[in-house]
């Protein structure tokens, strides 16, 4: 039944194999159970809730994405996108966090249409490929600068904006240590160096008496402080337009990267190049968002880190089937999630900086045309606490520069189009 149903001997594969390569990826992945509930309380959510929400995002976007589709891809709630909730949106345009769920759930919404519609070849297209990899890139310089200050290695400065923190700090000394240890092990090939490391600094954290011991395992906490508690209403006013096409844009394109970069490794392209089945894969994506912003929390996306899946053999749906049905029995360690605090967070953070930056390497940087409106998108970023206005400064950056250099058909309709837009925003917000 399971061969016929996911293809495993179509796909060379097996059922052992599939469910290796998923507890692979999930074991690659998992940390963000821990993580995202302590960037999303700092909003003012309830940590336990947004916990819950966190495995049942990801449990039922990985399955919707092996069951229906039949990719071996994981989803759960994006990092950097989960940053920008709640520095950029909530704690630095002061909205409350029950708009913001409303922000997200609107840009799912919309996310679906794009999937249905046949225009999501041209809007995918039309955007140049150097602005495509300087947001990922500053999205990963984003959560690099968070990542940092979380950890106490970076702090603010009344005069030069920040400054080196206390190095001889414990917490300090442990994000360190946390960071070069996920490094290292990442370096050997060990599937879970993430998850590793924040748990291991977290056990240090406790024996050294900075975090107070909570247990282990326990029965999931209740969902009904985040479930349904999205603002719609505040979601639609004029002033939030810019999130909701922040949230829209950033998954858009990072899920179809993702999605295009793992089918590749796995050599599940056509003969032109293309995803089949796309339509579905972004379907289970989108509709993920959605659902995850109705149990309450940020924009559930494809993980990259499938990639390590499919390394270890996986290749149909089974493999993303096992991967949901663990992140089911994960909601039973929230004691554990509770007890993680953010100096072993921040290594986390830094990590996966590290890996969203590298994109930048494929810029041409021979090209000024090119290169300058990446740089400003990747810098635009961080340095202004936004996704939304890093992307706005890039479009209109990128859209100035081609005109005055004779280069107008080299921008496109679109870019034209949303650079004008970003103009008016700029202007009018």
């Amino acid at each position: 039944m399971l061969d016929r149903f996911f293809r495993l001997r179509e796909n060379g594969t097996t059922v052992r194999t599939e469910l290796m390569a998923g507890l692979t990826t999930f074991l690659t992945m998992a940390y963000i159970a821990f993580v995202n509930p302590q960037i999303l309380s700092q909003a003012g959510m309830d940590p336990g809730a947004v916990f819950v929400a966190t495995c049942l995002g990801a449990a039922f976007g990985t399955l919707v994405m092996g069951l229906y589709a039949n990719y071996p891809i994981g989803l759960a709630p994006g990092m950097g996108i989960n940053a920008y909730f709640t520095f950029g949106v909530v704690l630095g345009m002061g909205l409350s966090w029950q708009v913001a769920l409303g922000t997200v759930f609107v840009s799912g919404i919309l996310f679906v249409a794009i999937s249905l519609a046949p225009v999501r070849e041209w809007i995918i297209d039309s955007i140049p490929m150097s602005l495509k990899i300087s947001i990922s890139a500053g999205i990963g310089l984003f959560l690099a600068v968070i990542g940092l200050t979380g950890a106490g290695i970076v702090v603010d400065h009344p005069v030069t904006l920040v400054a080196l923190g206390k190095l001889s700090d414990a917490k300090v000394l442990l994000a360190i240590a946390g960071f070069i240890a996920m490094v290292s092990m990442s370096a050997r090939g060990v599937p879970a160096a993430v998850l590793i490391a924040v748990l291991g600094v977290t056990a240090a954290g406790w024996a050294f008496g900075l975090i107070e011991y909570r247990g282990l395992v326990s029965l999931p906490p209740s969902l009904a402080p985040t479930f349904l508690k999205m603002d719609l209403a505040g979601a639609l006013d004029l002033a939030t337009l810019p999130v909701i096409f922040a949230f829209l844009f950033v998954k858009v394109f990072d899920t179809t990267g993702t999605l295009i970069g793992v089918a590749h490794r796995a050599g599940m392209l056509d003969k032109d190049g293309k995803l089949p089945r796309l339509r579905k894969a972004l379907l289970a994506d989108s509709s993920a968002a959605t659902v995850g912003a109705v149990l309450g929390t940020s924009p559930v996306t494809s993980y990259i880190e499938s990639a390590s899946g499919i390394q270890a053999g996986g290749r149909t749906g089974l493999t993303a089937v096992a991967v949901g049905a663990l992140f089911l029995l994960c909601l039973f360690f929230a004691p554990l999630a509770g007890m993680v605090p953010a100096f072993a967070t921040a290594p986390a953070l830094l990590f996966v900086a590290c890996l969203m930056a590298r994109g930048l390497a494929e810029i041409d940087w021979q090209d000024m045309t090119e290169a300058a409106p990446a740089l400003v998108t990747a810098l635009g970023i961080p340095l202004t606490y936004s996704i939304s206005t890093g992307i706005g400064l890039g479009f209109i950056t990128y859209a100035a520069v081609k005109i005055l250099a004779g280069r107008t058909r080299e921008a496109g309709t679109a870019v034209l189009v949303l650079a004008a837009a970003f103009v008016a925003k700029f202007v009018v917000l």
